[in-house]
């Protein structure tokens, strides 16, 4: 039976256990369109430390090419982890803020930035009622690629599940994301598991699929509607539309 090849279910946190609306993020305007970000939720706290010197415009620019920046870095073949604190401590220091003053600043805008992600982001009941079911016949664990550790488990908390996990691990706590391997082996060090011993679930065909096939783990891949699984990477174990058909692809009863 399907549910006896594993051990261990292992998935991925954002679009495969969550999913965040960022219909729930201020409206602004950028470069000449209208877009949605958490930008004009910092803008209290930089017109009080900066006063006069802070420049919507000259911030909102600074950020944008610091993202990208990180975008290239992140993609490189280590795949390391750059944190948002970093992300806000690399704009203040375009916009050429002194340290002991940005230093506080920056981790302010990162509470800022943070709490508001986390408000937008939540688990559908029939993905919480899926882990449950899940986790009566597995032991469950979890790597995501979040930037954040403090709001990467405040999210698991959110859930109401985060008492079925073994081990969680978020890729800020490391400084490496998948695909990198050395995130895998922390799951299976944590978990005490042979890569063999564990299904690993996701959505993105690169980080998760590739990522977790790479140190020998099978992988679930969560297509969403439209998508197909690109060429040059091993083809998924099982290929589901969403986490709620696991159970039955792996023969689960209740």
């Amino acid at each position: 039976m399907a549910e006896r090849r594993y051990k261990a279910v292992v998935i991925d946190l954002f679009d495969t256990l969550v999913t965040w609306n960022p219909d729930g993020l201020p409206l602004m305007q950028f470069r000449g369109r209208e877009i949605r970000s958490t930008t004009p939720l910092l803008y209290p706290a930089l017109e009080t430390a900066l006063g006069e010197r802070f420049d919507r415009e000259k911030f909102s620019e600074a950020h944008a090419s610091v993202y990208a920046e990180i975008f290239t870095e992140r993609a490189k073949p280590d795949a390391l982890e750059i944190t948002c604190l970093e992300r806000f401590s690399r704009t203040l220091k375009i916009l050429d803020v002194d340290e002991p003053q940005a230093m506080p600043l920056a981790e302010d805008l990162r509470r800022i930035h943070m709490g508001r992600v986390r408000e937008v982001t939540k688990a559908p009941p029939a993905r919480i009622d899926t882990m449950k079911k899940i986790a009566r016949h597995h032991r469950v664990g979890l790597i995501s690629n979040f930037d954040d550790s403090e709001t990467g488990h405040l999210i698991m908390h959110d859930t109401g599940i985060r008492e079925l996990f073994d081990a969680i691990i978020i890729s800020a706590d490391t400084g490496y994301r998948k695909p990198n391997p050395l995130i895998f082996k922390k799951i299976l060090d944590a978990m005490r598991l042979e890569p063999a011993d564990i299904l690993f679930v996701g959505d993105t065909p690169l980080d998760d699929v590739l990522g977790s096939k790479g140190v020998g783990m099978h992988s679930a891949w969560i297509r969403r509607r439209g998508h197909v699984f690109p060429e040059g990477i091993p083809a998924p174990d099982i290929t589901i539309s969403d986490l709620a058909e696991l159970p039955a692809a792996l023969g689960l009863q209740e």
